[in-house]
């Protein structure tokens, strides 16, 4: 089997800008789902069951539904209401942060949760109000154990970011599939796209180990 390096190096400067969208696009989702998530989480915690419901909901539906198919549906059917016309980064944007934002919400309540109810009860019989008590008290404690989850949600998100080829949106598996198209080989293109999030991934997990190994020093 001949390996060509020639149609790797076309395509390596597409491959590049590729990279630095699907970069961006993880960055985004990540950064919007962790405020969303953290409204839906505390949303979820309510007491009354009613106003609980709809953040309930919201985390089985984007949970239990295919991220491949939320793409669709909003690329197709909700961008094009507020735009006037589709664009696959805004929909690929929207799409990894409301994915991203059920699953952070579970991390959230879970890392609120896992703090002891006495820490809550100090906080309001020093004056606190519940919001007070959960951003000073609260929050900081919990924050620290969220860290790995959610170094490994975004590891999820880097890889989920692939399906937003499938409505062209430039970022690594489209030039990939690119590739593929023009040349009609298989190793090149989808081998190329597999090292790059490889080392997306692993440079993450590198970064991530460092600082919870800071975070226990502390």
């Amino acid at each position: 089997m001949d390996f060509r390096f020639d149609i790797i190096v076309e395509y390596s400067p597409y491959l590049l800008k590729g990279t630095l969208l699907t970069i961006g696009l993880s960055l985004a989702g990540i950064a919007i789902g962790t405020i969303l998530g953290l409204f839906i989480g505390l949303g979820k915690m309510q007491r009354r069951k009613l106003l609980a419901w709809p953040f309930d909901w919201y985390i089985t539906f984007f949970r239990g539904t295919p991220l491949f198919v939320q793409i669709l549906l909003i690329h197709f059917g909700v961008v094009p209401v507020f735009l006037g016309q589709t664009n696959g980064i805004v929909a690929t944007i929207i799409a990894l942060s409301l994915n991203a934002a059920a699953y952070i919400a579970e991390i959230f309540r879970a890392g609120i949760q896992s703090i002891d109810r006495g820490q809550m009860e100090a906080a309001r019989s020093l004056g606190m109000s519940h919001v007070q008590s959960m951003r000073y008290v609260i929050l900081p404690q919990a924050s620290k154990r969220m860290i790995p989850p959610l170094g490994n949600e975004f590891i999820v998100l880097i890889k989920e970011s692939s399906l937003a080829a499938i409505v062209a949106t430039p970022e690594i598996m489209y030039w990939g599939r690119s590739m593929a198209g023009q040349y009609y080989r298989v190793w090149e293109p989808y081998l190329t796209a597999a090292v790059i999030y490889l080392i997306l991934t692993l440079s993450l997990s590198f970064l991530l180990n460092l600082l919870e190994r800071r975070l226990k020093t502390e």
